[in-house]
């Protein structure tokens, strides 16, 4: 069922009250995952446990023992817990090609700098340089968690969160009081704070015995209490800064989530869903968690890597006879839905958008047939035949669909992933929900997008 006219009655007045019971349970199952994993490390770790509960495999196990897959049966691959492959074996040969599912665990935030500790005027502050494309402003005057892993010269690594238990402290970046900030209020919103002022509050307790710095030695002795790491232990961590607190139902009538990273593992765990839900698929059916797309998909755990058609050639070599050509023709010949948000109809912003183009909260799923900006700059953009032969696959699935243009064309823009998997030449079109407050601390979706945008991913990897 599609949204063609922008007028159809809302997705949420065909549910009977077992879709909605099944709904709103899909929506706990998100709004709990998102609260509990802030960084794509503790997306993947917590995806692998359940990914083995579900039968999946570690490929370098199967490498290793130069096992030969079957149909049916499921693997893994995991780079350093910052991108996640999933495959399950089809009946069809491999070459035929993939149905691919493919989504980004990372998500704006404040990183650490190498060296981030310092004390000014008796308080112990953290240098943080952001990630991502962020309003530097909404991050001010609200609590803050530390979130990461501390890689210490002894091999061990250790895991740090700090800020989500309720007996937790928080931290936080203060903002310049009202009384004072004429000159502040004069400045362009995005001039109104800069990068190198996102500095973290950690403490104002000096500790006793010290000469100078005390603050700062007082933080470090409560990190190296807790966690055993010490100042210089700062060069080899990934330390994030993000909201504290949980994701919460959003709307009275708890049609809607509010949470933080939504862009997009709102997207990453539909597709991690869908992909659990597929056993004996007829084509091999493949989902993608990659990292660094919110910085263009660079370095070893991004898109652009090799990492994804390595574990393709290790996946052919492992059902097969690998060759070169069979590699090319399995990734030529795959379909992908490219799982990525794009903006919501706002009321309160409707301008930004071209209502007949626009994504509409609670009618579906989003297809986007090309995303860029202005002239389509930096897109990739579905083919025709493309399009329609998932249109069929959704209205034979009866997954609620819609269209949609990222914006007003002269107005901005944004890409995804989907650029770089079409360089292979397989078909590939952006698949996701639309989102309110995308890149903020706190985004909002709504439920009924994200079933309906599950129902299109399942109806995708059995069928296409």
């Amino acid at each position: 069922m599609s949204d063609l006219n922008k007028e159809y009655k809302s997705a949420w007045e065909t549910y009977t009250e077992e879709d909605k019971k099944a709904l709103f349970a899909y929506g706990e199952r998100y709004r709990k995952f998102i609260s509990d994993n802030k960084t794509e490390r503790e997306c993947i770790k917590s995806m692998v446990k359940t990914a083995k509960e579900a039968g999946y495999r570690n490929i370098e196990d199967c490498i290793a023992k130069g096992e030969r897959l079957q149909a049916g049966d499921k693997v893994y691959a995991n780079y350093n817990d910052k991108t996640l492959l999933m495959f399950c074996i089809g009946q069809e040969p491999i070459a035929n090609g993939l149905n691919l599912l493919g989504a980004h665990l990372d998500s704006p935030r404040l990183d650490l700098k190498p060296n981030p500790l310092y004390e000014d005027t008796n308080f112990a502050m953290f240098k943080t340089h952001y990630y991502g494309g962020v309003k530097k402003y909404q991050w001010v005057a609200m609590p803050l968690s530390i979130h990461g892993i501390v890689a210490k010269k002894d091999g061990t690594v250790v895991d740090v969160v700090i800020g989500e238990d309720e007996t937790d402290p928080v931290v936080g970046i203060s903002d310049l009081l009202i009384h004072l900030s004429g000159e502040q209020m004069q400045k362009k919103l995005g001039e109104a704070i800069a990068g190198e002022d996102l500095n973290i509050c950690l403490g104002t307790l000096p500790l006793e015995g010290e000469e100078k710095d005390k603050v700062k030695a007082n933080i470090l002795k409560l990190l190296n209490d807790k966690y055993g790491i010490t100042e210089e232990d700062f060069v080899s961590a990934e330390i994030q800064i993000v909201p504290a607190g949980a994701a919460r139902d959003y709307g009275l009538d708890r049609s809607m989530v509010m949470g933080y990273g939504q862009d997009d593992r709102v997207c990453g765990y539909a597709s991690f869903e869908a992909q659990l839900e597929v056993e004996n698929p007829a084509c091999t059916t493949g989902t993608i968690l990659v990292d660094k797309e919110e910085i263009g998909s660079v370095g070893a755990s991004g898109m652009q890597s090799k990492f994804f058609e390595n574990m393709v050639a290790e996946l052919i070599g492992l059902t097969g006879e690998y060759s070169d050509l069979t590699l090319r023709r399995t990734l030529s010949r795959s379909k992908m839905l490219s799982s990525d948000v794009t903006a919501g109809h706002d009321p309160n912003y409707p301008s930004v958008l071209e209502k007949n183009n626009a994504a509409y909260f609670g009618k579906g799923v989003v297809f986007s047939k090309y995303t860029g900006s202005r002239g389509k700059s930096g897109s990739n953009e579905a083919n025709a035949e493309y399009v329609a032969y998932l249109r069929r696959i959704m209205e034979e699935n009866n997954v609620i669909w819609q269209t949609a243009e990222l914006g007003r064309i002269d107005l901005g823009g944004g890409g995804t992933i989907a650029y770089i998997l079409a360089n292979y030449g397989m078909d590939v079109i952006d698949c996701g929900v639309p989102v309110h407050s995308m890149h903020a601390p706190w985004e909002i979706t709504s439920k009924v997008d994200l079933y309906e945008m599950r129902k299109a991913y399942i109806a995708f990897l059995k069928n296409a």
